[in-house]
């Protein structure tokens, strides 16, 4: 794969009261916590999976 070794960074920005449980459970997997958390992490498909159901929520920060 091309991008391998490469990091993302997400960031919450937006709260998760109003959400479904299973949008909670993802940003819980992903690390993410607070409003303005961010965590940086590695660039893989089933992170962007859980970025592209969290669409709303998140902001990526490469």
């Amino acid at each position: 794969m091309a991008n391998e070794g490469k990091t993302i960074k997400v960031r919450l920005v937006k709260g998760l009261r109003g959400t479904q449980s299973r949008h909670r459970l993802s940003v819980k997997a992903l690390g993410l916590g607070k409003l303005n958390s961010v965590r940086e992490l590695k660039d893989s498909p089933q992170v962007r999976g859980l970025i592209n159901q969290l669409h709303y929520l998140v902001r990526v920060e490469e």
